[in-house]
């Protein structure tokens, strides 16, 4: 994979700055004149200066969207014309893959071997998953127990959303929000993480290439604080589509009360990885690997609590030690590196502060543990960190750290790890490790969590629901059910006599 970066990404995109918010179809500067700077985290130096919506643009975001929904093409188009549009903008996403990948990896600090193979290819088969779902959204006819009454169902868009994204998988999240939306109808008003609102942008000039209506999609870049609060308080806003942590998610759960806007949230985990003796060990270490170091350990589903079998713990903890040990660890734009950075000052401070807590509480690391430095000390980089004398009680066994650390904790029986993998606030993810049918089948029923991976982790498709259990959030993304929560449900009675 060869890419000039220089030359390739200043001719596509970054040479017109402040870059603008899209609002009804025009690229426009923020109300203020604001504009905030994005960093490259393997850097920190400035990528880009970005526009800055706060309320008044949000307020002209959703006005736009209103108009569009009401009163523009947007609701006069077939189902069939929708879909249409969604399969040519998957087509776009693909024609432009390789800036994509690389404005993802530039701004987030993911490897570009990911951002090309992995997020770019799932961004599109998205749009094109719920274009076909556009001509599938169906009513039905009950038969009452009321005679001369013909009674049927119609499928509705909510209206005007609010969707806001988190920093991690920037281009995905979009995906993951817009396609279902607008396969069923809705006009969205769409805020991307203050940290990565490249691609998020970038995809907007895409869709209207593809030629989407004016004020179907707005894109308003800016803080949590304002715009985002904004958004989720505004009174013509239908529904909220939220993911991020939890912290916010409550937040915007209160805020949502005062018109009772439809809310889904998809929020934190702490996912348990559970590996059992019989499992194939090459396979279950190198899956462990995978399940907390892919994105620098910055994704919601992270194995970070590694439950291991007694009998194997030392092999596996040896094992998963010696390939952590061999990561390499580089700016993202590097086709070699494994590892890039975490995404910002403010997550490097989180997840070192983390590590710290760890070891003050008595936790031992086997590998990691600090910051990495050299070359690479300019960047937000920590090392891939593996934590043993853990216990459950433990700070970094409990919470969230959104970072490449891992702990390893010893288990003797099945009854025993299922009741401490459970033993969390959160139940987004689980993963299994074993050869045996009938325990994987009786661990996956026992665990609480939205997804369970056996003998593989962090697979996702456009047609598997995807979503968590307590306080990982609410409603499902992916799969057709997502789509009740894009689309209302209006019963109607005819009276034949």
């Amino acid at each position: 994979m060869t890419i000039n970066t220089k030359e390739h990404i200043q001719s596509a995109f970054l040479t017109h700055q402040p870059i603008k918010m899209l609002v009804g179809g025009q690229w426009i500067e923020a109300a203020s004149g604001k504009a905030f700077e994005t960093l490259n985290p393997a850097t920190g130096e400035v990528l880009a200066r970005v526009a800055e919506g706060d309320s008044e643009d949000i307020q002209r975001a959703v006005g736009a969207a209103r108009k569009a929904f009401e009163s523009g093409p947007w609701p006069r188009l077939t189902p069939s014309q929708r879909g249409r549009l969604l399969l040519k903008l998957a087509d776009l996403i693909e024609q432009n893959a390789e800036e994509l990948a690389l404005l993802e990896t530039l701004d987030n600090g993911k490897p570009i071997r990911y951002s090309l193979a992995v997020d770019v290819p799932l961004t599109a088969d998205h749009f094109r998953y719920f274009a076909g779902w556009a001509t599938k959204l169906e009513g039905e006819t009950i038969p009452v127990s009321i005679p001369n009454m013909f009674t049927y169902t119609l499928r509705e868009p909510v209206g005007v959303v609010g969707q806001i994204i988190p920093w991690n998988f920037p281009l995905q999240m979009a995906a993951w929000k817009l396609a279902p939306a607008l396969a069923c109808g809705n006009t969205v008003i769409l805020k991307p993480a203050e940290q990565t609102p490249l691609t998020a942008l970038r995809l907007g000039e895409l869709i209207c290439e593809a030629g989407f209506p004016d004020g179907v999609v707005n894109i308003v870049p800016g803080f949590g604080e304002t715009a985002g609060a904004a958004l989720t308080i505004h009174p013509d806003v239908d529904k909220i589509a939220f993911t991020g942590s939890t912290e916010v998610g409550k937040k915007i759960l209160q805020a949502s009360a005062g018109n009772l806007k439809k809310i889904t949230l998809e929020l934190g985990g702490k996912s348990p990885n559970i590996i059992f003796p019989d499992a194939d060990l090459k396979y279950a270490i190198r899956g462990a690997m995978t399940a907390i170091f892919f994105n620098q350990g910055q994704i919601c589903t992270a194995g970070s609590r590694l439950f291991v079998h007694s009998s194997i713990y030392d092999a596996v903890l040896n094992g998963l030690t010696d390939i952590a040990g061999k990561m390499k660890m580089g700016p993202g734009i590097d086709p070699g590196s494994e590892m890039g950075p975490v995404v910002s000052q403010e997550q490097l401070d989180r997840v070192t502060g983390y590590i710290e807590t760890g070891k003050r509480e008595g936790a031992t690391t086997t590998t990691g543990g600090t910051r990495a430095g050299g070359k690479l000390a300019q960047g937000y980089f920590v090392q891939p960190t593996i934590f043993a004398q853990v216990n459950d009680a433990m700070t970094i066994a409990r919470e969230e750290i959104f970072g490449p650390v891992v702990v390893a904790l010893p288990f003797e029986d099945m009854e025993e790890v299922a009741a401490r993998a459970n033993a969390s606030i959160y139940g987004l993810a689980a993963g299994i490790w074993t050869n045996d049918v009938k325990k994987a089948h009786k661990m996956a029923a026992a665990l609480k969590a939205g997804v369970v991976w056996v003998n593989t982790y962090n697979q996702f498709d456009a047609a598997a629901p995807f979503g968590g259990y307590k306080q990982s959030g609410y409603g499902r993304e992916m799969g057709h059910a997502v789509l009740d929560a894009y689309t209302q449900t209006k019963t109607v009675w005819m009276n034949l006599r």
